[in-house]
């Protein structure tokens, strides 16, 4: 069965911005960018059996973004969302939603068979039911090594473990992580030296990765591969909010890599993304055509 379908898989949602509802969750944002660069992706998750999920999948429908999401009896997921000055958002994600309840059903068994990448992240595994589902999908995945395992850490308001992130950089061959996060991690696990790409050295040799993205915002952003490393600085742009800005990178950069393109180019590539997705308020513009070609 040939596989080539690029998956964002977690929780699809609403971010309650101050200028309204807008439709987010990083898997989603994940595999809408994916889709603008003419590649398959789907969005795995759930939603309520409400107004809210009606309006998500609407949604989905008019972007033409195919999906595998499952009605549950939850509401489906709001996150309260505030920026501060700079325009960088501060969360309040609702907890007990559809997106933490996410079922491994047969026909998600059948689209991991299929599934060429993975993009999940660590909010959506903080319920048991999700997390197991996360795993079991990543079991039933082609195990060569032409499959991406993308693990996109975002620590949101306490809810993670050592546990759960231990777990899944195991099961990655990708490690996305912002200069933030990565400090975090380092506390966790008592990794020495205050030198941020020292770290990253030892992130990648100790969980065997392909390659470990690290972003630092206005600082410019890392692409660490065995023997070497891309920086790139971050461009100056008049920001409108910085939501869904790190999914557009992550998405601009799988789908180049699996384009065809190098390391290098695919950096610029999503350098480039994420900064125009910055200049836009919400986390799924349409991007200009001279971005996606």
């Amino acid at each position: 069965m040939e596989k080539n379908i690029i998956v964002g898989m977690g929780e699809a949602l609403w971010d309650v911005l101050p200028e309204g509802k807008k439709i987010g969750g990083a898997p989603a944002n994940f595999a809408y960018h994916v889709s603008q660069f003419g590649l398959d992706s789907c969005v795995v998750s759930a939603v309520g059996e409400d107004k809210l999920g009606d309006e998500i999948l609407s949604n989905f429908d008019e972007k033409k973004l195919n999906y595998n999401i499952e009605r549950v009896p939850y509401p489906t997921g709001t996150v309260m969302v505030e920026l501060d000055a700079a325009g960088v958002p501060i969360y309040d994600i609702k907890q007990n939603v559809a997106w933490d309840n996410i079922p491994f059903t047969p026909s998600l068994k059948e689209l991991a068979k299929r599934t060429r990448a993975v993009c999940y992240g660590s909010l959506a595994q903080r319920s048991i039911v999700s997390r197991t589902t996360i795993n079991q999908f990543i079991d039933e995945m082609p195990q060569d090594n032409e499959t991406l395992k993308i693990f996109d850490i975002n620590l949101r308001q306490g809810f993670y473990t050592p546990e759960i992130i231990t777990k899944s950089m195991e099961q990655c061959n990708i490690l996305k992580i912002n200069d933030e996060e990565l400090v975090t991690i380092s506390r966790m696990f008592d990794y020495p030296g205050i030198d941020l790409e020292n770290k990253c050295w030892i992130l990648l040799g100790k969980y065997n990765l392909k390659m470990l993205i690290l972003t630092c915002g206005v600082n410019g952003s890392y692409v660490f591969s065995p023997g070497k490393v891309s920086f790139v600085r971050t461009p100056k742009v008049e920001v409108a909010d910085t939501v869904g800005a790190g999914d557009s990178f992550t998405a601009a950069f799988i789908a180049s890599i699996l384009q065809g393109k190098t390391i290098e180019e695919a950096h610029n590539r999503a350098v480039e993304v994420s900064a125009f997705v910055c200049t836009r308020n919400g986390a799924m513009p349409k991007l200009p055509a001279e971005l996606t070609r």
